[in-house]
């Protein structure tokens, strides 16, 4: 007998694959795909996904790659067997910030594909600009000046759109393009992220950008729940910045409209399959994994990022801030009721998205690129060690906590940036210092056992930076006889390096998490995952039925969630103070050398 039960598609359009996802009504994987840029993609060249231009530091994507992938994926899945006739609905995930530029061709081209041919072949002439800048790029800085001021200082940008200008940000990207391609830039009708342009792909019309997605763009504001016309003014030079923008999306259960024709005559898709809004990754992450309160996730991607719900909006030029309402564009997404603290001890029983609750976030460039460098730099053929991460691994674990020998008290102390980063804003590479207590020193490499001291300092770092930046956020556990220091509930690790054993420990020992470290363990597909049960929840769910509600009769915990490391220990989380500091200190000497000599040149 044929299986005519409903199916369910999320996508994730990251940065060096495209994902695809089926899942049944009862949240069970039923199929996947991937697509990986570099190794899949024909004529495009790119390296982890983008392409490069030093020169002026630009870090962009082809999008017609993007539209390869998408033909890709869903043959991939057919070959797999799927039967699209069964899906009922998909949504998905894009890579925030980046942008996509259409050309005034755009809506006639989408609504008249043919069967026949591929969406790279119908597609190729629907842009004004042929890529997409990256969250990786950082060529935007005088654009982030001028943004920063705009409102009168980074402070001020911040309270009024969650955080100050980043290099990767939409509106100081806008800017720039408009800057440098003036003509294309004439030649664009709509501008969309890459959550709207791959909704946009799959309905057949440009879609609306989700509101969850919109906070990541320096030109939302927070407080209004509007476009700040200001700063789009600044970004614009003009007023039609919103219409080529074009709506936002308030409901992300709700449905754009039908997939198109072309899917349907090319793939075998349902007609009545229900596009639901697609949002960022990072709010696609969260609905792959239902927050509490103080609970944090660090994502180990290309990136790191940290995300944590918290009662305090407390704006600050150095982090991200979002709305509650606006986390996965959802008003209603998540109720009164947590569901999920019934089964999780939790004296609270606000969920993430309820009024009155924020979501921060941190996000770093050098995330995986970084430690990459750094296991890279090992020797090839390690000795009674099975490869190179195992090695990375053994000298993470059996260095001493901040290199601090018997012998000294000096702490190592590094940043790791093969590429510019974003918090702190320091240019491209290494800086190894030593940390007694006082001002920070500059090491030589001969202080340092190269390259084992590496591979503990480059984990420390990270963890120490959301140490740094996260401590006036979270909270001691309530309620708290043993006087526990403040940090969060749980620490859950998703992506790629979420499986590295000497991760999950660190993390454990520098962020603490009072109920431990945890994997999320979904095949490294969180996103396309989330975006899957955001199309189940939005073509399933009763009248007024909000998507915890939905979810929680439906998603079991135990399939998915793994305790893998230790919290909060006392001894050595008190001891990573000083690494806390000593971050803080060098950050500081390093922002000012690059200060000084910015003023010499």
């Amino acid at each position: 007998m044929t299986d005519e039960s409903p199916l369910y598609l999320g996508f994730d359009l990251s940065t060096q694959q495209l994902k695809a996802i089926a899942i049944t009504s009862d949240l069970q994987v039923a199929y996947e795909a991937i697509f990986d840029f570099d190794a899949d993609a024909t004529s495009f060249g790119t390296k982890k996904g983008v392409l490069t231009n030093e020169a002026e530091r630009e870090v962009y994507a082809p999008v017609k790659m993007w539209l390869q992938g998408v033909d890709t994926v869903l043959q991939r899945l057919k070959d797999k067997g799927i039967d699209f006739w069964r899906v009922r609905g998909l949504s998905g995930a894009g890579q925030q910030h980046s942008s996509v530029y259409w050309g005034h061709d755009a809506e006639h081209a989408l609504q008249n594909l043919h069967e026949g041919k591929s969406l790279e072949a119908q597609l190729h002439y629907a842009f004004s600009y042929p890529y997409s800048p990256n969250w990786q790029d950082s060529s935007t800085q005088k654009e982030c000046d001028s943004f920063d001021r705009h409102l009168g200082n980074e402070t001020q940008l911040a309270i009024h759109t969650g955080s100050k200008a980043h290099h990767r940000f939409t509106g100081p990207q806008i800017l720039r393009f408009r800057s440098k391609h003036p003509e294309e830039y004439s030649k664009t009708s709509r501008i969309s992220l890459v959550s709207s342009f791959l909704a946009s792909i799959f309905l057949g019309r440009i879609a609306p950008i989700d509101i969850a997605d919109v906070c990541g763009m320096s030109l939302f504001d927070v407080k209004t729940g509007s476009y700040n016309q200001k700063l789009m003014a600044l970004a614009a030079g003009s007023s039609d910045l919103e219409s080529k923008l074009g709506q936002v999306s308030q409901d992300g259960g709700g449905s754009f409209g039908e997939i198109s024709q072309y899917y349907v005559q090319r793939y075998g898709f349902n007609p009545s399959c229900a596009i639901a809004p697609f949002t960022g990754d990072n709010p696609a992450t969260i609905l792959a994994l239902p927050l509490r309160p103080l609970d944090a996730i660090v994502s180990l991607g290309t990136s790191t990022t940290f995300l944590m719900s918290t009662p305090h909006y407390e704006p600050d030029p150095a982090v991200h801030f979002m709305n509650q309402d606006m986390i996965s564009g959802l008003q209603r997404v998540f109720g009164p009721q947590n569901p999920y603290s019934k089964r999780i001890l939790t004296p609270r029983m606000d969920s993430p998205t309820t009024p009155g609750l924020y979501m921060f976030m941190l996000c770093y460039k050098n995330g995986g690129l970084a430690r990459e460098q750094i296991r890279d730099a090992l020797p090839p053929n390690p000795p009674d060690i099975s490869d190179r991460w195992s090695l990375f691994n053994h000298y993470a674990t059996h260095t001493r906590p901040l290199g601090i020998s018997v012998e000294s008290s000096s702490a190592k102390i590094a940043l790791y940036f093969p590429r510019p980063e974003i918090v702190p804003n320091v240019r491209t590479g290494t800086y190894r210092y030593h940390y007694t207590g006082q001002k920070p020193t500059v090491s030589s490499p001969s202080a340092w056992k190269l390259p084992g001291d590496d591979c503990r300092a480059i984990i420390e770092s990270q963890l120490l930076s959301l140490r740094l930046r996260s401590r006036g956020i979270v909270a001691p556990p309530s309620p708290n006889p043993f006087n526990v220091p403040a940090q969060p509930r749980r620490i859950y690790l998703v992506g790629g390096a979420s499986q590295n054993n000497a991760i999950a420990k660190l993390a454990g020992e520098i962020l603490g998490g009072v109920e431990g470290v945890f994997r999320l363990d979904v095949g490294g597909n969180a996103c396309s995952l989330g975006g899957a049960y955001k199309a189940v929840w939005a073509v399933e769910r009763k009248p007024e039925e909000t998507f915890e509600d939905f979810i929680s009769s439906r998603w079991r915990e135990d399939d998915f969630v793994e305790k893998i490391a230790d919290g909060y220990q006392e001894e050595i989380f008190r001891f990573y103070e000083k690494g806390v500091d000593g971050l803080l200190a060098v950050e500081k000497d390093v922002l000012k050398k690059q200060a000084m000599d910015v003023d010499k040149s």
